[in-house]
């Protein structure tokens, strides 16, 4: 017994049935940096889109550039911060003291010795 819901002639990803209905892609363009461990990186871009300064090398994570024989250095890592380095960068050590009295004197009045 044949179902309502079926659609028939069709599956999945079938192309249109004119060809006036398919849709060009728009138009690109090859872009071509080398990294300083001589690896080659090659994608296309749209071909008004501006060209970036650089790009991540996808072999080793190393920024690339369009040119061969000057390729750009090594990004500076910037070393891993702990929170108290946050801090301190943003009070002062007196800051610091005046915020710790203040919090230790409310944690004093909360339990009941002034």
């Amino acid at each position: 017994m044949p179902s309502n819901n079926v659609i028939r002639g069709t599956r999945i990803g079938s192309a249109p049935e004119r060809f006036d209905q398919r849709v060009e892609p728009a138009p690109r363009r090859p872009v071509v940096y080398w990294c300083r461990h001589g690896h080659r990186v090659e994608f296309l871009i749209a071909a008004e889109a501006e060209t970036p300064a650089t790009w991540e090398c996808p072999r080793c994570g190393e920024p690339a550039g369009p040119d061969p024989g000057d390729p750009p250095g090594r990004q500076r890592a910037e070393p891993y911060k702990t929170h108290l380095a946050y801090v301190q960068e943003r009070r002062t050590p007196e800051e610091g003291e005046a915020l710790l009295a203040e919090a230790l004197d409310a944690l004093r009045r909360r339990r009941g010795r002034a």
